[in-house]
């Protein structure tokens, strides 16, 4: 992971792989002493209920006296019309979490997820950023999403309300994560979420800030891991590695306004039980700076905001700029 940082994406997919080969031969002695599939023994991953207790295994750990820790590495770039991508920035995900099962028979997932941007050269977390678009250097803002907590079950989740801002009417399907197995009995799971909701940045109020009175938001997340230990019963959690993509409107902080594009962030993530295994810089910088997102919450929230309403929350409207005579 460290060595991604910088990374164009035909490496950061390349480096997916590699993460899958790895987990992969963690089970795959167990797979070739016991006949496994995506339907058994222990798991069926062609039903919703099956992939409710994979994701609560793959995101923490079914035993509810240890956390799971998470990271991801990647690149943000900047998609503008008429143009090529632009790679801008890195960033660092370090993120906690506990599973607590549910009367039902549900999960709850209590989390908190924290992202830092960082230099494209020399990975460091940065503070200030120049914006090549605006001419202006701009104060970094972290995420820090405190919590982000999800329910897993056997439906399709509902799409965060982020404060009242989405209200989901629809019929539900069975949670299913469109799992095939590749070589060497990876198992391989993806995730698609598609947003269109009002924006808690409104123009009006943070001109600066707000790309407009709605945000498009879309998330992509991969999943690889051994499929014998997906359908292994003693193992209460699953380590694994990833990708994910994320396109969204301009980070606010970059004080882009209204002006056409968006944000792709794109990177590899892994998932896994020792604290240690998350980069030396994201935990100093973490304990320095935001020492309540080191460790995953131990109570249920109801409002789970994502960067975009946290912003709203956490910060004031920068000034508009006077135009100079």
């Amino acid at each position: 992971m460290d060595e991604t940082l910088g990374m164009n994406r035909r490496n950061l997919l390349l480096a997916a792989g590699a993460g899958a080969a790895t987990v992969a031969g963690a089970g795959l002695a167990q797979a070739k002493s016991a006949p496994i599939s995506l339907t058994g023994p222990y798991l069926d991953l062609t039903t919703g209920t099956g992939n409710m207790l994979a994701k609560a295994r793959l995101d923490g750990n079914l035993d509810e006296t240890k956390e799971k820790f998470g990271s991801a590495t990647g690149i943000v770039a900047a998609v503008r019309p008429g143009e090529a991508v632009r790679d801008l920035f890195g960033y660092e995900v370090f993120s906690a979490g506990r599973i607590r099962k549910q009367p039902d028979g549900t999960f709850r997932f209590l989390h908190r997820e924290t992202i830092y941007y960082t230099d494209l050269k020399s990975g460091e977390i940065i503070f200030e950023y120049a914006n090549p678009y605006t001419g202006e250097t701009v104060k970094v803002v972290d995420v820090a999403n405190d919590p982000w907590d999800e329910t897993i079950e056997p439906y399709q989740p509902l799409a965060p309300s982020y404060g009242g801002l989405i209200k989901e009417t629809v019929s539900r399907k069975p949670f299913l994560l469109n799992w095939s197995v590749g070589p060497g009995g990876v198992a391989i799971g993806q995730l698609h979420v598609n947003l269109f909701y009002p924006a808690r940045l409104q123009p009006d109020k943070w001109p600066r800030e707000s790309s407009g009175k709605m945000n498009q938001v879309s998330e992509s997340y991969v999943y690889f891991a051994p499929l014998a230990d997906l359908q292994n019963p003693k193992l209460t959690s699953v380590e694994n590695n990833g990708t994910w993509s994320r396109v969204t409107p301009w980070l606010p902080w970059m004080l882009m306004g209204q002006a056409p594009g968006h944000i792709l962030y794109n990177g590899i993530t892994a998932n896994f039980d020792d604290i240690n295994r998350v980069k030396r810089n994201v935990l100093d910088h973490t304990a320095k700076y935001h020492p309540q997102m080191m460790h995953a919450p131990t109570e249920w929230s109801d409002v789970s905001l994502s960067s975009l309403e946290d912003y709203a929350r956490t910060q004031k409207p920068a000034p508009v700029k006077t135009p100079q005579p």
